[in-house]
This record gives C-alpha cells, structure tokens and sequence, in this order.
C-alpha cells in the first residue's frame, strides 16, 4: 500500500466535523482536517443569530474532548425548564430537570461561541493536522484507500473519509450516496430579541397554526454603552414561505408587534435586537450512510425539522457512535474503513435518524391539524403526561439523548458551564 498522508480524514470543520476530528484523535488516530474556512474560528465577539439548544448527551461529549465548559462561559445560557403549549398556559406541558434530578435540563449556546471553543482544542491536540481554505475536487476510490484531491493541487491519501460538510455536503454528492428531501414550504425565521421579563432559565416553544414559535433563553444583552446584561431570548419561528418573507421585510415596529401576539407575552414585550434572517426547512436523510471508505455524520447525513432543537444532538450522536465504533475497530487492529466496520454505524445510528425525523414532522402535523375533535386529543395527550411522571421522564430522557443506546462519550458526566 501506498503511503498514507493520515489515517482518516474530517471534511467540514462545524461543530460536528470539529468534535469528529477530536474523538478521532483523541483514540489514537491521525487524523486530517480539511475545510474551506481561511483558519480556526477566533472568539465570538458579536451576538450569534444562530444558536443551538445543546442536550445533555451533547455537553457529554464536548467535556469527552476537552470542549466543555467553554472559554467564554458567560455566553452559555442553562435552561431548567421546557413549557409547551398551542392556546392556554394553564394546559400547557412541563419539563423540570429538578424532576429528573439534573442541573439543567440543557444549554444555549451561540454558534460562534461553540466554534471557538472546539477550535481551541485542535492545536492542543496530537496526531491532528488542519488543512484550511481547501475545498475537496475529487474523490479517488482504491482497494485499501481513497484519495482526496484539493483546490490546492495537493491530494491526501487516507484509509478513510468521513463527510460532515453540511446538507448540501459536496462530499456526499463525490461518494455518489443519494438522499430522500422533502421540502416543508416553511423557513424559520430566526432573530434575537431583547425582553422586558425574565426567562426564568425556561425555553418556550408555543404551536401556532402556521408552526411553531420557540423562545430560548440567552445570557443576556449587553445595553448600547456596553453596560449590564437585560433579560434576552432568541427565536426560531417556523412560518410558510411567503409569510416568513413577509416578516423578514417588515418594518421593525410591525415584526415586533406580531411577534408580542405570537408570543402571547410570557417575556413581556420583545423587541429587536439586530438582524433577521430565514432559512429553507426540509427533511432530508440520506438513503445510505456509507459507500467505498466514504461514511456520514450530521447534517450531511440528516436534516430534521427544528421544531425539537435536536439537529445538532442528533449529529452529534452520530460523532460519539462512529467514534466509538472507530476506537473499537482500531484495539481490534480492523481497517477502519472496511464495510463491516461501518456498517456497525449505520445500523446504530440511521434508523434513530431516520425515526426521529418522521416524528418531529408527525409532532408538527398534528399541532397544524384542524380537524373536529383534533384540539381535544392534543389537550388529553398534555393531560396524559402532565399526570404520569415515568412518561414524562421518558421523553426528557429521550430529548436529552439518554435513551436507548447511549455512546460510551455521551454518558460520564461533566462540570456544568452556567447555571
């Protein structure tokens, strides 16, 4: 066999990709790392229009790599409290992590504030090399590697590739796997707010019949002359296509006048604090995870619907399973890019991915659905698991990635960074 330039290689340096490249390492692996970013994300110094809800599986993992806590702590926000609900509060579900016996029942985490702190850790780590500002032209199968050839004219040589570039992953598209996309003919219009109550450490997410309306809880907005911290939330608004167009392009005054409607007031009064912006909601889930010495993880695997903040979890999952997976390949001297080997992935994790995705939509539906009848069978399944505790910690459980089989990284637990 050729030479190899490293033993696996990483495509995409988001979160997962970045984590990815971490456990990899981390279990003695070489590991090469290749994205089209000019270099490392440096401290997050702006408010992050995109925010993730990180479940307790996932804070798991990052304290697995040395992720966690973050070096800018206080920009995580702990949430202890979940209430969902479509008309009255008074009906609404409940989620307490005291129930359950937790310090929270998850965290609020800016983009750019995750991204530094696991860029932090890949200088720090042995056995990893960074490729930046190289996008992947080609993809080159043999019997015992593949071969990658960059923008640069170079090409790295590896047994194995493992692709977490994203939905649109050219990487995947290179490897010849296909995927199943349903378009929703929704976006979801996200924005930070400023509040006039406290959150309360509680996220909020309130079905509306054009989709859902989540409310989660931030760290706080520093005031215009850099003084104290006030109350602020950051949202997720699930809308048809041509009404999230519609806010997107009103006036400040009157997106904040619908908003307060939609938000029936549990913050007080919102009110802007930067820009918004939508994105296109779809599902979409690849028909295999791997094909040659090509296998996927994240969002270049699956897409769900952000009604249960669980995109990033899910991937996140999917890191933790194929390194896991990867470790135990390597103690047992197998070619980690054998179809065997990942095989034990895909069987792990697509059915999951795939499960969860079809609920998430199923969840969405019926909180549309304006049948006769359909609002009691709604208001009788709160009841149901308001007035059973096993249910109710069954699905907190399930939210927080703790149930079923749960990766060796995502179990010990680990310092909390805000509560």
């Amino acid at each position: 066999m050729k030479r190899l330039d490293a033993e696996i290689a990483v495509v995409g340096a988001g979160p997962a990709g970045q984590a990815m490249a971490l456990a990899l390492a981390a279990s003695g692996y070489g590991v090469a790392l290749v994205d089209i970013a000019a270099g490392p994300a440096a401290p997050a110094t702006r408010p992050d229009l995109r925010v993730f809800a990180l479940s307790l599986a996932s804070i798991r993992l990052l304290g697995s790599i040395g992720a966690w806590p973050v070096p800018q702590a206080e920009r995580v926000q702990a949430y202890r409290h979940m209430c969902v609900w479509q008309d009255d509060l008074a009906s609404a579900l409940r989620f307490d992590a005291g129930e359950m016996g937790w310090p929270a029942l998850g965290y609020i985490i800016e983009h750019g504030v995750l991204q530094h702190a696991l860029a932090r850790r890949l200088s720090a780590q042995d056995g990893l090399q960074c490729h930046w500002g190289q996008r992947v032209q080609s993809l080159t199968h043999h019997a015992d590697a593949v071969e990658l050839g960059l923008e640069d004219g170079s090409g790295l040589r590896v047994r194995l590739v493992v692709a977490a570039d994203g939905a649109a992953s050219p990487l995947r598209q290179l490897a010849g796997l296909a995927v199943d996309r349903r378009p929703y003919g929704q976006r979801g219009l996200v924005a930070n707010l400023r509040c006039t109550r406290a959150h309360r450490d509680t996220a909020w997410q309130r079905f509306l019949p054009t989709g859902p309306l989540a409310l989660l809880p931030l760290a706080g907005l520093s005031g215009e002359d850099g003084s104290g911290a006030t109350p602020a939330c950051s949202i997720v608004w699930t809308l048809p296509d041509a009404e999230a167009e519609r806010l997107l392009q009103a006036p400040a005054d009157r997106f904040e006048r619908e908003l307060n409607e939609a938000a029936a007031g549990v913050l007080g009064d919102l009110s802007l604090h930067g820009a918004r912006a939508a994105f296109p909601l779809a599902r979409q889930l690849a028909q295999r995870y791997h094909h040659g010495r090509v296998v996927l993880v994240a969002d270049a695997a699956h897409v769900v619907h952000p009604l249960a903040g669980q995109g990033l979890n899910l991937g996140f999952l999917d890191v933790a399973a194929l390194a896991q997976v990867l470790a135990q390949a390597r103690r047992r001297g197998l070619d980690p890019g054998a179809p065997e080997v990942l095989d034990r992935y895909a069987r792990w994790r697509q059915g999951d991915n795939a499960l969860a995705a079809r609920a998430f939509t199923a969840i969405g539906q019926l909180y549309r659905m304006d049948v006769p009848g359909a609002r009691r069978v709604r208001d009788l399944g709160h009841r149901l698991v308001a007035a059973m505790p096993a249910l109710r910690r069954r699905l907190v459980m399930q939210a927080a990635g703790l149930a079923g089989r749960v990766p060796e990284r995502c179990r010990a637990a680990v310092p909390a960074a805000r509560t």
